[in-house]
């Protein structure tokens, strides 16, 4: 029977409208996937914590649940010149310690940016195209690009607002030669502590327990009026047993990615199941430079992921359509790029490659492979949608045309750090693109990485392509959006004929929860108490 999945619905929710929900004394309680890394909103620039963070610290610009980009501190934006952005802020704000919020607050926090020290994935991405800063009034910023940047107010939605005065910068000057006069940077482990993670957003921290819970109150300071909850316990339950077993059991009002198998149980016991289609992409990444990397061997000292050959064979070895039926219970679709249609950037005609074996063996024959080879498939088992048994059904395919593929699955904490290491040369990973368009994961995943650039932070599979790198640059430089998006998708063409990444599929994101709630699902996966309601 085919699965008929909520839609992209490209529809503005007001942000207005969330102040007008009447306040409910009650405490909502969430069981998530995976817990975020650290209460630090600039230091880990992972799903997790970019929505825990939102709870608590706000940004400039929010994305709404189909990542349109709406105000949140800042009222409006234009482009006032080529580089030049102008961003109108929003009065009457203060942050949960009652200090007011001002442009320095901006200042401050997008110095303190890159200067975040032991960072895993950095958030320099959203704040590199920024050379300067102005502040002709105290209700108007400007910034200075050094090109022409179309997405800085997308980008700025990822970029946390923190208190300058909470941390001695209200001095902060943003020059020619860098951030002057910012007082002391707080290292990362100081916001576990309530009185450090100071923010502006509809709560404020109470307590954050690792391998237990994260507790939040009302704001009571909040600019935007009253909100839904009083307050909101996050507790990480990794094991998707144990989260269905707390819902059920009602332990907890809300669970993440509940086991597709346990829907019907779930139903039967009157609880609800909302889904939606999300921009998480699932897809394998290759070590492709020219040393023989880690878990590969048989191979006579070549690197068989060098050869585009060797990318392609293993793309069309494996049966995306099985996967998504027997492995993920028909709840996902097929990828064919880095995002799926109609977002920004993307082709209603880019198709999955078509499962083909005999294909693939003759693949890996013209590029001097006909016996294969061994390689170990590295994956997180507690991170993405059924990971580990996607990982493993890769790895029955590739095996079929001649890949001997062992799987070494760990917790997400290990598996993000040892690739941090290079400690892999084959992984499954998954990426939500931040933006909602092409740029990102392009930029992201498939540019030659240049830390210094800001290109390819995640590209750790030594991947490059100058032709790519050429029309990624040029695309984050053009305003035009009718352009851009051609640009985008060139890029997108590019990287797929020359699998830089090789896709899976994206992930259908369901939630589960109780029948007196309501719950809208969210493109980038989030899940927010101020998204959660009670039901009418």
């Amino acid at each position: 029977m085919k699965k008929v999945f909520r839609p992209l619905v490209f529809a503005a929710v007001p942000l207005a409208l969330m102040a007008a929900t009447p306040v409910v004394a009650a405490t909502l309680t969430i069981g998530l996937a995976l817990e975020p890394t650290s209460m630090d909103p600039h230091f880990h620039n992972l799903a997790p914590n970019n929505a825990m963070r939102q709870h608590i610290f706000e940004s400039l610009t929010q994305s709404d649940e189909n990542q349109l980009t709406q105000p949140s501190l800042a009222v409006s934006w234009e482009p006032t010149g080529d580089t030049t952005w102008e961003f109108k802020l929003r009065e009457g704000v203060t942050f949960s310690n009652g200090t007011p919020f001002t442009a320095t607050d901006v200042i401050y926090s997008i110095c303190r940016v890159p200067r975040v020290e032991g960072s895993p994935s950095s958030f320099t991405s959203f704040t590199r195209d920024i050379a300067g800063i102005e502040v002709p009034d105290e209700t108007t910023i400007v910034f200075t690009t050094r090109a022409p940047s179309p997405l800085l107010p997308t980008n700025l939605a990822s970029v946390a607002i923190l208190s300058a005065e909470a941390f001695g910068g209200e001095n902060v000057v943003f020059g020619a030669d860098g951030c002057e006069n910012a007082g002391t940077y707080p290292a990362s482990t100081d916001f576990a502590d309530p009185s450090v993670a100071v923010g502006t957003g509809p709560y404020k921290l109470v307590s954050f327990n690792p391998g237990d819970r994260i507790t939040l109150t009302r704001n009571e300071n909040y600019w935007g009026g009253d909100v839904e909850w009083e307050n909101v316990i996050l507790r990480g339950i990794p094991n998707p047993g144990a989260r269905v077993a707390a819902l059920l059991a009602e332990d907890v009002d809300v669970i993440e990615t509940p086991p597709i198998q346990d829907f019907d149980q779930i139903r039967s016991r009157g609880f609800k199941i909302e889904q939606g289609l999300s921009n998480r992409v699932i897809y394998l990444h290759v070590d492709s430079g020219e040393a023989v990397p880690p878990g590969v061997s048989g191979t006579d000292g070549r690197n068989p992921f060098a050869d585009v050959r060797v990318r392609e064979a293993i793309s069309k070895a494996i049966n995306r359509e099985a996967i998504i039926d027997r492995v993920m219970g028909g709840v996902a679709v097929a990828a064919g790029e880095l995002l799926p249609w109609p977002l920004f950037g993307t082709s209603e005609d880019a198709e999955p490659d078509a499962f083909d074996p005999d294909r693939a063996r003759e693949l890996l024959a013209e590029a001097g492979f006909p016996d294969g080879f061994s390689v170990t498939l590295f994956t997180p088992n507690d991170r993405y949608i059924n990971d580990e048994r996607v990982a493993q059904a890769v790895a029955q395919m590739l095996a079929r045309i001649g890949i001997r593929t062992s799987v070494d699955s760990m917790t997400a904490s290990t598996f993000f750090s040892r690739r941090g290491q290079g400690d892999y040369g084959f992984w499954l990973a998954g990426w939500g693109a931040a933006s909602g368009e092409m740029a990102n994961p392009l930029l992201a995943l498939t540019a030659t990485r240049d830390t210094d650039a800001g290109t390819g932070l995640t590209n750790l599979q030594n991947y490059s392509n100058p032709e790519l790198d050429a029309l990624i640059a040029e695309a984050r430089r053009t305003v035009d959006d009718d352009a851009r998006r051609a640009i985008l998708q060139r890029a997108s063409k590019i990287a797929m004929d020359d699998y830089a990444t090789i896709p899976l599929h994206f992930e259908v994101t369901p939630w589960a929860f109780k029948p007196n709630l309501s719950l809208t699902p969210r493109v980038d996966q989030y899940t927010l108490a101020m998204g959660i309601t009670a039901a009418n």
